[in-house]
């Protein structure tokens, strides 16, 4: 692990933020703290995440759609914000894509998005477990690289 990853996984600790796992397509209810004067309250936003940038990091962020009062709405959180309360996941959305740019232009029945019904949480233990399995592999035969070309 270089520095910058250190560093990064140490200030994610120092938040102590717990966040789910959501993607985009999922229907997601972010609290969001509203300073109005002297008071503070909790926003509810609640939308359609269409997308996901930056990676799981300090400076992942998501973007989330909703339509107000017949107008689409988008707003991009920054993933350890300070000022979100809580991301709770309300539904599942079965998409085959990781950015749903294309729901800018539909309206009504041609915007709606599947249901997941099979959704199943990852590991705890492990994140990321599929892209570190091979980084540990010690198959490969040390020494010469395969590649090279032979000596004469």
């Amino acid at each position: 692990m270089n520095l910058i990853a250190e560093l990064e996984a140490e200030q994610i600790r120092e938040l102590g933020k717990e966040i789910p796992d959501f993607k985009a397509g999922d229907t997601i209810r972010v609290g969001y703290k509203v300073t109005e004067g002297t008071r503070t309250r909790v926003q509810n936003y609640e939308g359609v995440c269409i997308s996901r940038k930056h990676g799981d990091g300090i400076a992942g962020t998501f973007t989330v759609r909703k339509i107000s009062f017949g107008e689409g709405v988008e707003r991009v959180f920054p993933l350890y914000s300070t000022n979100i309360e809580a991301i709770t996941v309300i539904r599942r959305g079965k998409v085959r894509r990781s950015k749903l740019y294309y729901l800018r232009s539909r309206r009504g029945k041609s915007a709606r998005i599947a249901e997941q019904s099979n959704y199943r949480a990852p590991k705890k233990g492990a994140p990321h477990a599929h892209i570190m399995s091979n980084a540990d592999d010690n198959s490969a035969p040390q020494g010469k690289d395969p590649r090279a070309t032979p000596d004469k």
